[in-house]
């Protein structure tokens, strides 16, 4: 038991929570963006071209309800396989899984792209900045002072 409490503590301070708390909030509000793309956007182009009806409202019904009567008999609920609601979570699940899918390709292609100009900044040698204006002149100055002393020692 000292060891499993050990191991969750080097977990947990090890920020690998953290990460994963942001990953359930990002991918929740992702699913939320993704569950309106469906049933806001794709959803109605499907209705269309279902004939009007949605997945939603195609079931097979087993046996019909029965309203309640004036004299007193019980209403009967309907009894049906609501086969459309599992179409409709079929195309809920390959749209998400798809937008999730192309999200994680992307993210990694830019990690791909930001590592490998990374390396490639690193491998390439900075050059030399261009001497500025104050840099040549002290330079010229040194280069006639070393001449006036080389003449200097010269004529001795």
């Amino acid at each position: 038991m000292g060891k499993f409490i050990e191991d969750f503590k080097a977990f947990a301070l090890k920020g690998n929570v953290i990460d994963m708390a942001v990953g359930v909030i990002v991918g929740g509000a992702f699913g939320k963006i993704v569950s309106s793309l469906v049933n806001d956007i794709i959803m109605p182009v499907i209705t269309l071209c279902t004939g009007g009806t949605g997945f939603e409202n195609m079931k097979f019904v087993i046996k019909h309800g029965i309203p309640a009567t004036e004299e007193g008999q019980a209403a009967v609920e309907e009894v049906a396989v609501h086969y459309g609601t599992f179409i409709q979570n079929i195309v809920d699940f390959f749209i998400i899984a798809f937008s999730i899918f192309v999200a994680i390709r992307v993210t990694v292609k830019f990690q791909e792209k930001w590592k490998k100009d990374e390396e490639t900044a690193a491998a390439e040698p900075t050059p030399e900045p261009a001497p500025t204006k104050e840099e040549v002149l002290l330079g010229e100055i040194r280069d006639l002072l070393k001449q006036q002393n080389t003449d200097l020692e010269a004529k001795k």
